[in-house]
């Protein structure tokens, strides 16, 4: 635990230094960790011993006097142990992996984002960067979505930090239609679906072991605080596993088969754009008879709740219908049953 914390504390020492124009001194530098990493006590020597071994990995980490005291900075070579060459393509690359991450917008791993593409943008010749604007034209993003998580940067500071000590965080957490709670939990790891950000973390007051670790949407979250208690993470756990089992972001050990009966074109779309990469779209016999007519498909993919698959049957419209198991049949059911009954057309209007 004690060298992960000092792996910690020397990249945030290396990231207050790179943001620093005219240096900072001990003290400063001190201060801001602190604050930064939510410590409760750190001495002047610890920062002093970090940048020496800041210093013997390579990093050139000048010192001056000046009239505030001494002033720590990163030199001018820097940059050296981190050079590499850009061609136009990784350039467009880059811009569009930008563009994609927008949720991120606010949190410290945006300005990673940020400051790492005007380092390129400085460093790469004038010749390259004039071809990359030229093909950039050529390649658009749009659909992005318009949230991003800047409110919520202070909680993802901290809930990064207890994820890397393996700490237990205290948060104040309302799911849609509840009351806010608050929950002790121990988080694992972050994930990113579908531009929401998503807490995996484990339950500590749930018994069952299939059903500890869920995932907390980030956006619900009121209040985390960093706690004096750590937790030993479970060796079985399996992050890509735990994270790939369904097509949505609702958690639980096993997943589903859903099969869905879906027409010619409804399938083409999911042939174009699956749900999930162990889905299985096999052709069958048309409802219609038809000799010449085309041929319908069942699609069978996994699913951990009925909710997850929902708006995506829905979206179908008439050309999907949930054959098995019976209990995502009759969610469907029940949602066009209430559809039907609000959009009915009144017969007597209707005839006027």
């Amino acid at each position: 635990m004690a060298r992960n914390e000092q792996l910690i504390r020397q990249h945030k020492l290396l990231q207050l230094l790179e943001f620093s124009r005219f240096g900072r001194t001990i003290e400063e530098l001190r201060s801001d960790l602190v604050a930064d990493l939510g410590l409760t006590t750190l001495h002047g020597r610890t920062v002093r011993r970090d940048i020496e071994a800041l210093q013997a990995a390579g990093y050139d980490i000048q010192n001056d006097m000046v009239e505030r005291g001494r002033i720590y900075k990163l030199g001018r070579n820097h940059t050296a142990v981190h050079e590499i060459a850009f061609s136009a393509t990784e350039l467009i690359a880059l811009a569009i992996g930008r563009e994609l991450l927008t949720p991120l917008m606010g949190t410290q791993y945006w300005q990673g984002i940020e400051t790492f593409w005007n380092k390129v943008q400085e460093a790469i010749p004038e010749g390259v960067y004039e071809h990359y604007e030229r093909y950039r034209k050529v390649l658009y993003v749009s659909g992005t979505p318009s949230k991003t998580y800047a409110a919520q940067a202070g909680m993802l500071k901290t809930i990064t930090r207890c994820i890397l000590e393996h700490r237990v965080v205290e948060i104040q957490y309302k799911s849609v239609g509840r009351e806010a709670s608050r929950r002790r939990i121990e988080p694992y790891a972050l994930a990113v679906h579908q531009s929401s950000i998503y807490v995996v973390a484990a339950a500590p007051e749930v018994t069952d072991a299939s059903e500890r670790l869920r995932n907390w949407k980030l956006d619900r979250f009121q209040q985390a605080t960093v706690t004096d208690d750590y937790f030993k993470p479970d060796k079985k756990v399996d992050l890509n596993r735990f994270l790939s089992k369904s097509i949505g972001i609702f958690s639980g050990e096993s997943s589903t088969q859903v099969q869905i009966r879906l027409g010619p074109r409804s399938a083409s779309y999911l042939k174009e754009d699956p749900w999930h990469p162990d889905q299985r779209l096999e052709p069958i016999e048309s409802t219609s008879g038809g000799p010449n007519e085309p041929t319908d498909f069942i699609l069978t993919v996994p699913a951990t709740h009925p909710r997850e698959l929902l708006p995506k049957v829905l979206a179908l419209g008439a050309d999907a219908e949930v054959i098995s198991p019976p209990e995502y049949r009759e969610a469907v059911a029940q949602v066009v049953s209430t559809l039907s009954s609000r959009y009915k057309i009144d017969e007597a209007s209707d005839a006027k």
